[in-house]
């Protein structure tokens, strides 16, 4: 008789839908469990623990071609960030048609634009029970992006399930309040380029805890139908967050900020900077993402700061090597 207690190999075929960060941390994380896992870029990029396919998304012929086994569809997609409004919405379509037909599950990556300015003084952290009342152009494009995903699993056209985030950082994140331009200079010495407010905190996102999350969620169909906070390590300020990561790096903390009128000026040269602006206010006000709820569930698990911006210095070095 066999005395084998180990958990049954997980069977399911997980698609991941992009190689930014959030998709090849998904990947890595799969990989880790020995799960079956794809992951469809346009690019046919090849990462460890994955097979590859190519296809264009935004096509739902070949869409539905390259999700046509999926068990699980992780969309870590997403168009260029001054091109969200005109293309998001669309692509998210045809990877729901696309996941429809193959009766997979949707794990949508997301964030917290969607509810807009929220006042910590008056409403508190910001819960999944928020109302959805965003008027930016990026925010009202997330928040109608999940109403049609909460609409297409009520009618039980699929099974959808939006895990949200705060500002990521983490290996391969570039294009972030704690990107580059924020951990760069610190690596040569110089001062950390930072938007808003330095002293009024700001939670942030650890990507590989945001894999992690997302997995668990795709495999609770008690969790679909649902948008998720995940989970985040306690708060704490710009300025806290400068000291941490100049404390990985071996140097003293400094940093310098990045003002509206600039992001306006640099604006037409570079259009993700000018998208900055009508985000600003995340920045300039006490910003604080709450996830009792799934800490409730899950248990919180979140990677604490220090222990991230660590391993995101250390991947950053690699860069500087290659």
């Amino acid at each position: 008789m066999s005395t084998d207690t180990s958990p049954p190999r997980d069977s399911r075929h997980h698609v991941v839908l992009g190689a930014g960060p959030v998709g090849r941390a998904v990947v890595e994380h799969l990989a880790a469990t020995g799960a079956r896992c794809t992951i469809v870029t346009r690019s046919a990029t090849s990462l460890r623990g994955a097979a590859s396919r190519q296809a264009d998304l935004n096509d739902p012929i070949a869409a539905k071609e390259a999700l046509r086994d999926a068990d699980v569809v992780y969309q870590c997609s997403q168009p260029e960030y001054h091109r969200w409004p005109d293309e998001f919405p669309g692509l998210q379509r045809s990877i729901v048609q696309a996941a429809a037909a193959a009766g997979a599950v949707v794990v949508a990556t997301e964030n917290v634009y969607g509810y807009g300015p929220v006042p910590l003084d008056t409403v508190g952290p910001l819960t999944e029970d928020l109302p959805l009342a965003a008027t930016t152009r990026k925010g009202a494009v997330r928040a109608e992006m999940w109403r049609e995903l909460e609409q297409a699993n009520a009618a039980g056209t699929v099974h959808t399930v939006a895990a949200r985030a705060a500002d990521f950082y983490g290996p391969f994140v570039r294009d972030s309040m704690l990107g580059e331009r924020f951990f760069e200079p610190l690596l040569k010495g110089k001062k950390a380029e930072i938007i808003g407010d330095p002293d009024r905190l700001h939670t942030v996102t650890y990507v590989p805890d945001l894999a992690a999350a997302m997995v668990r969620l795709g495999g609770d169909p008690k969790a679909w139908g649902q948008a998720w906070h995940i989970p985040n390590a306690p708060t704490v300020t710009t300025t806290e967050l400068v000291a941490l990561a100049a404390q990985a790096v071996g140097v003293v903390p400094a940093h310098k900020v990045v003002k509206r009128w600039q992001l306006r000026l640099v604006g037409p040269f570079m259009p993700s900077a000018k998208e900055i602006v009508e985000m600003y206010y995340e920045f300039d006000e006490d910003f604080v993402v709450d996830h009792s709820k799934y800490a409730a569930r899950y248990g919180a698990n979140a990677t604490p700061l220090a222990q991230g911006l660590a391993a995101t210095v250390a991947w950053y070095r690699t860069q500087e090597q290659s």
